[in-house]
């Protein structure tokens, strides 16, 4: 069986890391993806699909997305059936991403890549201690 999932959008608000009771890391978004058909004269329409990320590809859309960003989701699709607060049954649909990657411009996301590491190293101010 095949269950794979290819996307390509930008979030539509600024995801925000959780973390379970166990220490697991947890991230919900929403990508907005334009639709590829537009009928003439009419506006563009997009679809809102929401997606979940867990561990390390949520630490990782946390520290380099934010709202507006695109990115390119690779994953698998879920649904749970579920019953509400007034007793009406309910379907779920979500993204299961499990590979994610920067698709915007390289501009920004090397601005935001390079401040992270700038803040990681401390700058060397003797040389004399190196080997070469």
């Amino acid at each position: 069986m095949l269950n794979t999932v290819a996307l390509m959008g930008r979030l539509t608000y600024d995801p925000e890391l959780k973390t379970t009771p166990s220490g697991v890391s947890v991230l919900r978004f929403q990508l907005a993806c334009d639709r590829t058909y537009q009928k003439a004269g009419a506006e563009r329409q997009a679809d809102f699909i929401d997606c979940v990320a867990w561990r390390q590809t949520a630490e990782f859309i946390n520290r380099y997305f934010h709202k507006g960003s695109m990115i390119a989701v690779e994953g698998s699709i879920q649904t749970q059936n579920y019953t509400d607060r007034d007793g009406n049954k309910r379907k779920s649909v979500e993204v299961m991403a499990n590979n994610v990657s920067f698709c915007g411009s390289r501009e920004n996301a090397s601005q935001t890549a390079s401040e992270d590491v700038t803040e990681s190293y401390e700058e060397i101010i003797d040389g004399d201690d190196l080997p070469f």
